[in-house]
This record gives C-alpha cells, sequence and structure tokens, in this order.
C-alpha cells in the first residue's frame, strides 16, 4: 500500500510507476484515508441515496494546528502536494466529478521561513468541474483550536456537513457560555478509525483478489490537480486541466 504521495510529487515519475505495478500484475492501493473515515464515508452513502438530489457545491475546509519543519517543507513539492493531495481526492470522491478548470492562490501568514523555502501556509482554491459543478478548498497550516477538518455539500434538495471529531462528545452549560471540546490534536487522532478501516480494506483485498477502493489512478488524478494549483498560484491565472499535461 503507498501513502498517498509515495509515488512521487513528479506526475512523470508517478505515471513510470503506475505503469511498473500495471506490468507487475500486482496489488497496489493509494493511501487516501479520509475515503475510510466512518464520517465522510455516511455522507457519501447519504448522497448515493439521493438525499440532498443533485450535487451543486462542495466547501471544504482543511487546516492543520501547525506546518511541518521548514527542512521538510524545502523537500515537500508545496503545499498543494504534501497538505491538498487530500482534499482534491475527497473533491474528486464526493462529487464523483472531474475538473474542468482550477484557480488557486495563497499567502504566508503563519511563519516568515515558509515563505524563503518558496511556499506558502494559507490557500483558496475553486474548482469549476466538467458537470458544471463548483467547489471551494480553504486550506491552513495553523489553526490553534486543533486539526479541523470539515465540509459541506450544497445539493438541489438540502445540505449535507460532515463535521469534526472531538476527543469527546461532552457539552458543558453554564450561565455564560455552551462549550465543547476542541477538534482532535492531529491527525492520527483524528483518522485512527480511518486508518484501522484502511488497512483492514487492504488486507482483504489481498486475501480475496477484490478491486482496491483508492487506486494508483486516483493518486494521479490528485497529482494532476496539485499540479495544476501550484500553476495556477504561480502564474495567477485560472488553469485549465489537461493544458500542458
Amino acid at each position: 500500500m503507498c501513502s498517498a504521495r509515495s509515488l512521487s510529487i513528479s506526475r512523470s515519475i508517478a505515471r513510470a510507476c503506475a505503469d511498473a505495478v500495471k506490468q507487475a500484475g500486482v496489488v497496489c492501493m493509494i493511501g487516501f484515508q479520509r475515503r475510510f473515515d466512518p464520517t465522510f464515508s455516511a455522507l457519501k452513502a447519504r448522497i448515493e441515496a439521493g438525499e440532498i438530489g443533485e450535487p451543486e457545491m462542495l466547501i471544504v475546509t482543511s487546516r492543520d494546528p501547525g506546518a511541518p519543519p521548514v527542512e521538510y517543507i524545502k523537500h515537500s513539492g508545496g503545499i498543494f502536494k504534501d497538505m491538498l493531495i487530500h482534499d482534491f481526492d475527497i473533491f474528486r470522491w464526493i462529487l464523483d466529478d472531474e475538473a474542468d478548470t482550477l484557480h488557486a492562490t495563497g499567502s504566508c501568514l503563519s511563519d516568515p521561513a515558509i515563505a524563503d523555502a518558496g511556499d506558502i501556509d494559507s490557500t483558496a482554491v475553486t474548482i469549476r468541474t466538467k458537470r458544471g459543478r463548483l467547489c471551494q478548498i480553504n486550506t491552513s497550516r495553523r489553526a490553534a483550536y486543533g486539526y479541523d477538518q470539515r465540509f459541506e455539500l450544497l445539493g438541489s434538495l438540502g445540505m449535507l456537513q460532515a463535521g469534526n471529531v472531538r476527543p469527546t462528545e461532552v457539552t458543558a452549560y453554564s450561565k455564560t457560555a455552551v462549550s465543547n471540546d476542541v477538534p482532535e490534536a492531529f491527525f492520527l487522532e483524528r483518522y485512527r478509525a480511518a486508518y484501522a478501516l484502511e488497512i483492514a480494506h487492504f488486507f482483504d483485498v489481498v486475501n480475496t483478489g477484490k478491486p482496491v477502493r483508492t487506486t494508483v489512478a486516483d493518486g494521479l488524478k490528485a497529482l494532476e490537480l496539485a499540479d495544476a494549483a501550484t500553476r495556477s498560484w504561480n502564474e495567477k491565472r485560472i488553469v485549465k486541466l489537461g493544458e500542458n499535461a
């Protein structure tokens, strides 16, 4: 099983890896663990059941509690590849659609050293799909209150929201406030159930020969979106998917 970025941060190398996997005829699953998250999976099932009609607009919020070391950022391929790669996969999975155009912008707001390394820490991405649907993704490397992972989907008949996971679901009521736990501290806690389900699925695939739910093609598609976002940010323009592929 490959992590979300382990094929490569280069699409040409990633394509070569995909070809090698195909020729070898081995099982290869990309580690997009968010597809296995119980809350996200439940929302996806309700979309497929037609609960909110035709999906129209997806809004994704994805914020880390803090940035990784600058030495990592220097070699990570940039925020669109090392962080938003998961959000690009969520976009494709939830909407069951492909991007037609993409616009990305960003700033460095938390640490000047990140800018010195040639990267940004805050982004806003707008995608228009081939079916005309819209997706907005906002991300930050700094959320003082914890690991913030949520999204909402507006449809023709209503809306579905997937909220944060908290350490407990206890709510405290007083004369001055109503309070809950802040979100989980980091991705290992947030996605503990997703990782377990993902690994169980992989072993089931190995044992039964079933197809994997997150394929090499999914990894390549997410990397294509990350490249388009990087190009859009660098060139300050809307990018049409497929150009200069």
